[in-house]
């Protein structure tokens, strides 16, 4: 049998401060664990720091089943933490503390042979709101072999974003993944028609010369396009705990399955099963479910109605 393949996310790892307690988060370490629960050989590279919670985070990944040999240790700044209020039907609003850790990624080598191993690498917006994390995280998308997948999670939160980290990170992608509420703020940014969903698809893919967009659209499910098709998906109803982390476990799905060769259709089933099961769960990295990941997934019912 081959090796399972190696997936990478790539910047914030912190503490979700939830009204429920602290729950271990961060996109890129969101993503990984769910692709670790899915199979693969996921690794989170980031930085902690030297203090208890970021001891906590080391020996969290670990019990996790996952390595944290990637998790550097910064010695001058604090481990980062995010307030997190819940809103209407578990939508969560972030109070993201600044600086912190992984504000100071270093492009080690050790990091640059994981790239140069990876099969797919996830990578947001957040985590390069400072010079030197973001040149981190380029120069890792740089040593990445060119048929690896490069999927930009746009995460837009505060003002931690720009222009010109939008446009890089675009440029370097090979799919894009956002919300329905970051798309008129990318199409802005970028010069994309942003009134409708399928004109902002067609020129992203065509500009950018992206093999996929992803658009999440909550509860309703979502919209893949590339450049062969589109796919709809109206999304699986749940009783939403939570919507943390439901995003990037949408995230893990699609690059799941589009790394076993997957069309449109699988990659949106797989993808929106893992966003809304996690959407059922408290916190953003919930425990294996009793009876198995897999059976979880098929017992999920989908919305009525396609849009």
């Amino acid at each position: 049998m081959s090796p399972p393949p190696t997936v990478v996310g790539i910047g914030e790892i912190l503490w979700d401060l939830l009204p429920s307690g602290r729950q271990l988060g961060g996109a890129p370490a969101n993503f990984a664990y769910c692709s670790h629960l899915l199979g693969t050989r996921a690794i989170i590279a980031s930085r902690v720091g030297d203090d208890n919670l970021g001891q906590e985070i080391r020996e969290s990944v670990l019990k996790a089943g996952m390595t944290n040999k990637f998790l550097e240790i910064d010695t001058l700044h604090p481990t980062g933490t995010v307030h997190v209020e819940l809103g209407a039907g578990g939508q969560p609003r972030f109070v993201i503390a600044y600086p912190a850790a992984w504000d100071f990624l270093e492009a080690t080598e050790e990091w640059r042979d994981l790239a140069e191993s990876a099969d797919a690498v996830c990578f947001g917006s957040l985590a390069q709101r400072s010079a030197r994390a973001r040149a981190a995280i380029l120069s890792f998308l740089e040593c990445t072999r060119p048929e690896a997948l490069r999927v930009f999670d746009v995460n837009l939160r505060q003002t931690f974003y720009s222009l010109e980290v939008i446009e890089n990170s675009v440029a370097r992608a090979s799919a894009v993944k956002l919300s329905h509420e970051e798309l008129p703020i990318l199409a802005r940014l970028l010069g994309l028609d942003g009134s409708e969903a399928y004109a902002f698809c067609r020129q992203a893919l065509e500009r950018f010369e992206l093999e996929l967009v992803a658009i999440t659209r909550g509860e309703k499910g979502s919209l893949l396009a590339s450049p062969g098709g589109i796919d709809e998906h109206p999304g699986f109803h749940v009783r939403v705990r939570d919507a943390v982390g439901a995003g990037d476990a949408f995230t893990a799905g699609l690059v799941h399955e589009r790394l076993r060769g997957g069309e449109l259709e699988a990659m949106n089933d797989r993808a929106n099963r893992m966003g809304a099961w996690v959407a059922s769960c408290p916190g953003a990295m919930p425990g294996m479910p009793e009876g198995g990941l897999e059976r979880a997934l098929a017992e999920l019912q989908l919305n009525t109605g396609r849009l």
